[in-house]
């Protein structure tokens, strides 16, 4: 499961959706999350549907790699589901106990649903066809006008970019050191909650050592290299937009238009 986790890894292949500025699929990626949290309607969630479906087109990247992402939020999503699905009053349409499921419930458990395997695969897409420094510069290009008011935006994006960066390799880090314990006679997978909870001790103390190590030698290497902030920094490759981000711009203004109109309709 800890490689099925998809979210800051990149995807290296050719596609329109890679060709586009950062500062475009970061506009892009936040205006799609905001219109899934301001729709309940069905007619709202086929157009999230469809837009989300052509940009996985256009970004060449295997569906089955994109939606395997989905495994490491399985508990969070029948938690969320189940919530939704027994505790929400309204129209009785099943009812055996303690066990009430409403028409209500039922909607809102789907639609819960929905949005969060669309929230997950949505923020994906953006880091599987943005590299870590693309996605840096945007960040910093994108959030410029915080400056005047004193916020270190390069630092933030300096660090928000580490941190996609290093969610693969401390993934790759913990099935190491899994396979490594697991050798040794470790079992993670025997016993009840509590056993389990202990058997990942083995797993937590290693994993923590070797996050502390691989970020003393990052900061290390960004001292020998007189890193000292964004001030006065150039970019090997500035950020322009091109034909392509402007067409983008216009089909996200539109689908965001359509999404908002789906709050009138009845449906």
């Amino acid at each position: 499961m800890l490689r099925d986790i998809t979210i800051g890894q990149f995807y290296p292949v050719r596609s329109p959706i890679h060709a586009l500025d950062p500062r475009t699929k970061l506009a892009g990626t936040m205006l799609y999350l905001l219109s899934l949290f301001m729709t309940d309607s069905v007619a709202g969630y086929v157009i999230a549907t469809v837009f989300l479906v052509s940009c996985i087109k256009l970004s060449k990247v295997p569906f089955r790699f994109m939606v395997k992402g989905l495994k490491a939020i399985i508990l969070l999503l029948v938690l969320s589901v189940s919530f939704n699905l027994f505790l929400t009053p309204g129209t009785t349409i099943f009812e055996l106990g303690f066990i009430h499921i409403s028409m209500e419930g039922l909607l809102t458990a789907g639609f819960m649903a929905i949005r969060l395997i669309y929230l997950v695969i949505g923020s994906s897409l953006m880091t599987l066809t943005t590299t870590p420094n693309a996605l840096t510069d945007g960040l910093e290009r994108s959030l410029g006008f915080m400056k005047r008011f004193g916020v270190p935006v390069h630092e933030i994006a300096m660090m928000m970019s580490i941190a996609l960066r290093f969610i693969p390799i401390l993934v790759e880090e913990t099935d190491k050191i899994m396979k490594a314990q697991s050798a040794r006679g470790a079992d993670f997978e025997r016993g009840g909650l509590i056993q389990k909870a202990k058997a990942m001790v083995p797993l937590l103390v290693p994993l923590f050592i070797s996050a502390f190590r691989r970020a003393a030698d990052l900061a290390m290497a960004m001292e020998a290299r007189c890193y000292h902030g964004g001030e006065g920094r150039t970019k090997m490759h500035p950020l322009r937009y091109t034909e392509k981000d402007r067409i983008a711009y216009i089909i996200l203004f539109i689908y965001f238009a359509l999404m908002a109109l789906t709050n009138l309709l009845p449906f």
